[in-house]
């Protein structure tokens, strides 16, 4: 394990991935072998280690020091920690860090649509959505509630940001997820996952949608999910690429959800078998 370094300066630019880059300038698409990604708490950080991220730096509140020790051990010996009082972590960051832990990663290289589709059976598909704790809960949902895959649209946000990471509790990290080119999206998205055998539901409010419970719904062995942005749900193209349109019967006069929710609903009924 790699002794831990006590800084005296927060404005020491070792600190510079924890508080001062941009996600932009974290994502460095000019140089993706530059790339980084900030995880926060011991619980996304385990994860990240687990699914085999480099880790470039830890950043620790003294008082947490002795407790992450067995994390810090599993990283090679020349990964530095960075050691802070715990008022001047929370100074650093601009807000109390759960469990005093953060660590810098080696963002990993994306993938492509092809790899996460092979062997997957349930695959959710994300238009344009833009709120990245949106993306994250979806995340955390997918994984927990049996998705094999997810693909994003060229415009979705980025499931790798930190907010993103940290409402996910790392799950960004373990379920394979891939971006779908521009020429590809979305008809020849579509194309693609019914050639792979899926069927191409749309989560949609649209006057011949079938409820998720509908007894007389066959959507077969493999199911592709698609889901729109907060604001105006799936655009027409997207709609128009759909085999069909999906609710979650409501009551009270409510006619949605939001997305994180209505996908963990979806899931539940869609996703079990």
């Amino acid at each position: 394990m790699a002794q831990p370094q006590r800084l005296q300066s927060l404005d020491d630019p070792r600190l510079d991935a924890y508080a001062r880059l941009t996600e932009h300038q974290l994502r460095s698409r000019l140089e993706p072998e530059r790339a980084m990604l900030v995880a926060e708490s011991r619980n996304v950080i385990d994860v990240a280690l687990a699914q085999g991220l480099e880790p470039l730096s830890f950043l620790v509140d003294e008082s947490h020091l002795a407790s992450a020790a067995d994390l810090f051990g599993r990283a090679p010996e020349d990964v530095p920690v960075f050691v802070l009082p715990q008022e001047q972590l929370e100074r650093l960051c601009g807000f109390k860090v759960t469990r005093g832990l953060l660590a810098c990663f080696r963002r990993p290289a994306e993938k492509r649509v092809s790899e996460v589709l092979a062997g997957a059976r349930h695959v959710v598909v994300l238009e344009d959505l833009v709120d990245v704790t949106n993306v994250g809960a979806l995340f955390r949902s997918a994984a927990a509630l049996g998705a094999d895959a997810v693909l994003l649209s060229p415009r979705c946000a980025d499931p790798l940001c930190r907010r993103s990471v940290r409402v996910s509790m790392g799950t960004v990290f373990q379920v394979p997820w891939a971006r779908i080119p521009a020429a590809a999206w979305p008809v020849a998205c579509a194309d693609e996952l019914r050639s792979r055998g899926f069927s191409v539901s749309a989560l949609a409010l649209t006057q011949d949608a079938l409820a998720i419970d509908d007894p007389s719904l066959d959507l077969g062995e493999r199911r592709a999910l698609l889901f729109g942005c907060e604001g105006w749900g799936l655009t027409k193209a997207a709609l128009a690429s759909c085999d069909q349109a999906l609710i979650i019967p409501m009551a009270h006069g409510v006619d949605s959800l939001n997305v994180a929710a209505s996908s963990a609903v979806a899931f539940w009924q869609l996703f079990r078998s």
